[in-house]
């Protein structure tokens, strides 16, 4: 140690932040109740608003000869959609960043999103493929490639993958994955055509048929995510003190991948490359439940959904009889937050 850095001042170490297990659980149950809340607007609300009594009566006493039942029914799941994607992003999201211990963690910014999307839109033109369980494998092979092709390209020089180089080599790799999904897009008019609204992330035009195949992948990324909160508690302390107490690194990281990848592709099968999803929502659920992550993960896994389901109501809401694509509401609210987190030096690192 030389005595130039000998006199630096030393940065204090970051204090968790506890919660009371009771004020973590009444939190919970308020999210629950606000995420049932937000599924009923967005049943109700759209071209041809309808009361919410009526919401909750279609769902349980269903008249298939009640045209405001059937209008709803068309709705659903259009919403069932947005929970799934919601609760994989917001999933994902809080794993990345917990496993990278970077707050600029997020599917969309590290590339993963880019990397499913344009392996879909390749499965599509080469094979014609044009069903969520036809291509959804396409989707989880390229989450997997571009994740791996991020982290190789950030682990270059002495430094390896700092939360900096990981930010600045998904970048780099979201524009450059994106270039050809747009250009693969190009060269067909109708694929163009079919899937122009699902490349900006949309929660329309989204059946039964798309719900189908996913939701299983969903509910087992849902397991995993879950079961690695103590693994991430432990991650969090460093790799020196995980092992001392007897974690596997390696294996621990590779759990965690596999869920990564598995929700971050079932999520764009479902609803195409939605930004910053991932990014916000980690923020706010470790500011409401703490940093333990067998805490954070649940909050996050309420808080996605519902700032996705808001966002599509909004995004139906502000264009009178058409409708903005969720991904490009998401973007707006996403960016600015972004930014912020970019220029704070406290969060260079969790």
């Amino acid at each position: 140690m030389t005595a130039v850095s000998a006199l630096r001042p030393r940065a204090a170490p970051r204090k968790e932040v506890r919660r009371p297990l009771s004020a973590r659980l009444i939190g919970l149950v308020v999210l629950l109740a606000v995420l049932v809340l937000a599924c009923a607007l967005s049943v109700a609300l759209g071209k041809r608003d309808v009361p919410l009594g009526s919401v909750f009566q279609a769902l349980f006493h269903y008249d298939p000869d009640n045209f405001v039942h059937n209008v709803i029914a068309d709705r659903v799941p259009r919403t069932l959609v947005g929970l799934l994607a919601g609760v994989a992003l917001g999933l994902a999201g809080t794993m990345m960043q917990g496993v990278a211990r970077n707050p600029l963690a997020d599917p969309g910014i590290l590339g993963v999103n880019a990397g499913a999307a344009m392996f879909v839109v390749l499965a599509i033109q080469l094979f014609d493929f044009t069903s969520a369980g036809q291509f959804v494998w396409f989707s989880f092979v390229g989450a997997a490639v571009a994740a791996a092709a991020v982290y190789a390209i950030a682990s270059a020089g002495r430094a390896g993958a700092t939360p900096v180089k990981l930010a600045l080599a998904g970048a780099a790799c979201t524009a450059a994955l994106t270039s050809i999904t747009m250009a693969l897009l190009f060269l067909n008019v109708d694929t163009y055509d079919s899937f122009r609204f699902w490349q900006v992330g949309s929660l329309a035009n989204r059946g039964w048929d798309v719900i189908g195949p996913l939701w299983p992948f969903v509910l087992v990324g849902t397991v995993i995510a879950l079961a690695t909160g103590r693994l991430l508690n432990g991650l969090s302390l460093g790799d020196d003190v995980a092992r001392s107490l007897g974690q596997r690194i390696g294996l621990s990281r590779l759990v965690i991948a596999v869920g990564v990848v598995v929700l971050c592709g079932a999520a764009t099968s479902l609803a195409g490359p939605l930004a910053f999803v991932g990014l916000v929502v980690p923020h706010l659920a470790r500011a409401a439940a703490g940093t333990d992550y067998r805490w954070v993960l649940p909050y996050a896994m309420v808080i996605a959904p519902i700032l996705l389901l808001g966002a599509d109501i909004i995004g139906r809401l502000i264009e009178g009889n058409g409708e903005m694509q969720v991904g490009i509401v998401t973007a707006f609210v996403g960016a600015p937050i972004f930014v912020y987190l970019v220029r704070r030096k406290k969060l260079a690192e969790l």
